[in-house]
């Protein structure tokens, strides 16, 4: 089913939203989009189990028939991230609270504690029961367990588990408290039981007691969805098993240390921004994605052979993950919803499927006539199918069908950036010298100035192997650890070109800030030893040499070793190193002291990556044409997104998929639109 050249198309269809004699219209354009792939059952709990123990499979049953005589192979969800009515009643001590102590009641989704047992037990039931009757369906591809795991409780059942979690994970109370530093304010625990969630609190609670509270919970919703998982692999290990992954920065779980976990990782994406933002921000995801996927791959492929069915992808093409979920025409931005314009659902989905995803789905197929998102964006949309949203659905079908071959290629990248989801977690305690501070939000601008330049970008975690990387980036990587830190020096050492940001290497594991001057665990790679940081206000720039400003963040940086590169122009700093360089063995690490605007970050970091020997995926690409490069055993593939409102000629040689025309020298990428080359000789 995985191993075949395939690019998944469809989204999620909730047929019991609907009279059965609309299922049979849905069919029908779904044949017409070329639609391979829904996800059915997300929230149909309450449908399938209408009282405890007491199951409807009737009309899911005529759904999967349905699905399979047309051709149509389903990805059936477990339904557990929205109990019914029935078992809210029955167990409330199971519903969230609040970090308030406030319980929250029935009428949303999400209304469960996961450290619950009743949750738990209940949730198993009802995947239990779907692999015992579906595993074997002739329209079954893929298990969809739950939907957007990241619901976090402050209840009692949680508070149990955490002390439990904390057990496991420190040994001892003496372990904690050192971690901790529970000396400060009184806060030395001498009994397990004196633990609990941390709860909305006088004044500032402690770092380290909600990092770790963010990396329980991570682990607990892992657990809950391993017990769905291996219920659903036994029934049938041949089909492989996920979960949608939600990109939000609030969510606590490590997505990266998941991907263990799964058999393909799928996001959901939704941009947020209406301008050329959301193009930036669909290209970050499904770099991350990819990034997630590799590391996966690799954390899998040390643990040995597996036991069980995986989809098709090795550690060094991170190929394995889905475009779960996106919005097919609309972009959810401050307060409203934009329309996307016309070739912007195709553009954004090509962008994914550029950068190594497995096809293009959404949510949802057929918008709701009424509930909490009955206008949330849908490929059928309340018009029907006689709407420009349904049209472009059926050309991208018709697309998605001719580019194939490419599935499975590898991304071409020659920079890599690090992401660490615990650095975002401790950065968002209130107690540091900036509320504008965000490590997701760092790494978003330099894989966003890197893309301007139209470099290819990897994302790594702290630890990962980045063999063939000319440069590695790491921003606002807060918490280092020792083996982090050597990590870092010995790519440097063997010749590596490595670019670290302001507030990166500061803290260890456990948010304690390294003494003897910043940025802690860098400073000798660096050739660096800062004193002071000087936080900028809203709105406040610092002027640098040679142009351009410096935001956010300033430092006064002293020389160990390292040259200055740019220097601050004006204020206190004035004459002071911004930016430095530093030749550290066989390789040369640079030191960013602020956020430098968006087109002097894309000009250093450029600077940084051709120094490094890293070169544009595409460097004739005109500004706003976006290039990727896929390469595979038959050959190497040039997708071209062209942003802009005007066409653009783009050399290549080759052909052209989408219109089947041989390209000579050249390819004209209509206004708005994207063409996919396959190129007639390797490009090198």
């Amino acid at each position: 089913m995985w191993d075949e050249p395939r690019l998944r198309f469809g989204g999620d269809w909730n047929p019991e939203q609907w009279p059965e004699q609309v299922w049979a219209e849905d069919v029908t354009l779904m044949r017409r989009a070329r639609v391979n792939l829904v996800t059915v059952g997300v929230f149909a709990w309450s449908r399938l189990e209408p009282a405890p123990g007491r199951y409807d499979f009737d009309w899911l049953d005529r759904v999967l028939d349905l699905l399979a005589d047309n051709g149509i192979r389903a990805a059936l969800a477990t339904p557990t991230a929205s109990p019914p009515p029935w078992f809210s009643l029955a167990h409330p001590e199971a519903l969230p609270m609040t970090d308030a102590g406030v319980r929250l009641y029935h009428g949303s989704r999400d209304t469960y504690c996961a450290a619950a047992p009743a949750y738990r037990a209940a949730a198993s039931r009802i995947a239990g029961v779907l692999a015992d009757r579906y595993a074997h369906h002739p329209a079954l591809e893929l298990w969809h367990v739950h939907n957007e795991y990241g619901t976090v409780c402050y209840c009692e059942h949680a508070a149990t588990a955490f002390r439990a979690w904390l057990t496991a994970r420190h040994g001892s109370l003496d372990a904690l408290n050192a971690a901790w530093t529970t000396s400060f304010w009184s806060q030395h625990y001498s009994d397990w039981e004196q633990i609990s969630t941390p709860r909305a609190t006088q004044y500032l609670a402690n770092p380290g007691q909600l990092l770790d509270f963010r990396r329980f919970w991570s682990d607990t919703l892992l657990a809950a969805y391993t017990e769905q998982r291996d219920l659903l692999r036994a029934a049938n290990p041949a089909v492989p098993v996920t979960t949608n992954y939600v990109l939000a920065d609030w969510v606590p779980v490590d997505h990266a240390r998941w991907a263990a976990e799964v058999d393909l990782v799928a996001i959901d994406h939704y941009p947020w921004s209406v301008d050329g933002g959301a193009e930036e921000q669909t290209a970050f995801a499904a770099d991350l994605a990819r990034g997630w996927a590799r590391h996966g791959a690799r954390a899998r492929a040390a643990a040995g052979p597996p036991a069980t069915a995986r989809v098709p992808g090795d550690a060094a093409a991170g190929s394995a993950w889905l475009l779960m979920e996106s919005a097919p025409n609309l972009i959810y931005t401050a307060g409203r919803m934009h329309a996307k314009e016309p070739g912007r659902m195709a553009r954004h989905s090509l962008a994914h499927v550029a950068r190594g995803s497995r096809g293009a789905m959404y949510f949802q197929w057929r918008a709701p006539v009424g509930g909490a998102e009955r206008f949330h964006s849908a490929l059928v949309p309340h018009a029907g199918p006689d709407s420009r949203v349904f049209r472009e659905t059926v050309e991208l079908g018709g697309i998605l069908d001719r580019i194939a071959e490419t599935d499975g290629a590898v991304v071409e990248a020659s920079v890599a950036i690090g992401w660490d989801a615990a650095s975002g977690w401790a950065l968002r305690h209130p107690g540091l010298p900036s509320q504008r501070i965000d490590h997701h939000g760092e790494v978003a601008a330099a894989h966003r100035a890197l893309w301007r330049a139209g470099f290819g970008c990897d994302v790594v975690l702290p630890g990962d192997s980045v063999d063939g990387c000319a440069l590695l980036v790491l921003p606002a990587l807060y918490l280092a650890s020792d083996a982090v830190a050597a990590w870092a020096r010995g790519y440097v050492e063997g010749g590596g070109h490595l670019l670290v940001t302001w507030l990166s290497g500061v803290a260890d594991e456990h948010a304690r800030v390294r003494t003897g001057g910043y940025p802690g665990a860098f400073r000798d790679v660096l050739g660096v030893r800062v004193e002071e940081f000087h936080p900028l206000a809203d709105g406040d720039e610092v002027p640098l040499d040679g142009g351009g400003t410096g935001r956010i963040w300033a430092e006064n940086v002293g020389l160990t070793g390292a040259e200055a590169v740019r220097a601050y122009a004006g204020g206190v700093l004035a004459g002071q190193p911004a930016v430095t360089r530093h030749r550290h063995g066989a390789g040369t690490a640079w030191y960013v002291s602020t956020r430098p605007d968006d087109e002097t970050y894309r000009r250093l970091l450029t600077e940084a990556a051709l120094a490094a020997g890293a070169a544009p995926t595409c460097p004739a690409a005109p500004a706003g044409v976006e290039a990727v490069r896929r390469r595979g055993a038959a050959g190497s593939w040039l997708f071209l997104l062209n942003h802009t409102d005007r066409a653009h000629r783009v050399a290549a040689t080759g052909v052209e998929l989408l219109t089947g025309a041989a390209v000579d020298t050249a390819v004209e990428v209509p206004a708005g639109g994207v063409a996919v080359v396959r190129e007639a000789a390797p490009a090198r």
